[in-house]
């Protein structure tokens, strides 16, 4: 835990020396990474609901041939 209170004073310290456009953009950046994680999220829950949905279609002895591919 301190050594993450560290890093993050550190961070600050960077911060704090930068001018306000470069402050800007580091805050574009981190909405960046916020949505991004959001995004992935929003997938792997989309793909999870997919499985479900499509395994009684995927899982017939028609396209057993194509398990072996």
């Amino acid at each position: 835990m301190a050594t993450e209170h560290n890093h993050i004073k550190t961070l600050i310290d960077k911060l704090e020396s930068l001018p306000q456009e470069r402050l800007d953009e580091v805050e574009d950046f981190v909405d960046f990474l916020k949505q991004r994680g959001r995004d992935h999220q929003l997938t792997r829950a989309a793909t999870q609901a997919a499985e479900q949905s499509f395994s009684s279609i995927w899982d017939n002895s028609d396209d057993s041939v194509y398990d072996q591919l």
